[in-house]
């Protein structure tokens, strides 16, 4: 006889009656696979617009990097000139400075702008050094740590 969840009772070795489960057979539905996140291209585009980004890129950091040396006081040429020194400059307005400079021991005052360089008067007695005053803390510090104790 069966019961309402359509399993037998099974004769058991004691003449206790079992209730054993009924057989069903399932079949598992396979999931498909996930896509690779990056798919290789069938064509070379691909690899070729990304070696041109990079291209670009380094071509763009190397003209920012040139532009940047231009624009920094010390990096350009005149600093390999042991005989031409600039003393001091002022700026007396977006384009135009005045600045005193050291030929071979001669001083002289420029003016500078967007008209030239013009030479504006030669110092007979060389402008005085200014005198280092006191070193702040911070570069005290970084003078020790650097090992260059004055």
């Amino acid at each position: 006889m069966a019961d309402a969840a359509g399993t037998a009772p099974a004769a058991a070795s004691d003449g206790l009656a079992t209730f054993a489960a009924p057989a069903t057979t399932t079949a598992s539905v396979g999931t498909p696979a996930p896509a690779p996140a990056f798919a290789p291209s069938s064509s070379g585009t691909g690899s070729v617009g990304g070696a041109l980004v990079a291209l670009l890129l380094v071509v763009g950091l190397i003209l920012a990097l040139a532009w940047l040396a231009r624009r920094l006081p010390g990096m350009g040429a005149a600093t390999g000139n042991r005989n031409l020194k600039l003393v001091g400059s002022l700026s007396i307005g977006p384009r135009e400075r005045v600045v005193v400079v050291d030929v071979g021991g001669t001083q002289l005052l420029l003016s500078t702008g967007a008209g030239g360089t013009r030479t504006l008067h030669t110092l007979e007695q060389p402008l005085p050094e200014p005198e280092a005053g006191p070193a702040s803390p911070f570069a005290q510090v970084l003078a020790q740590h650097f090992g260059k104790n004055k």
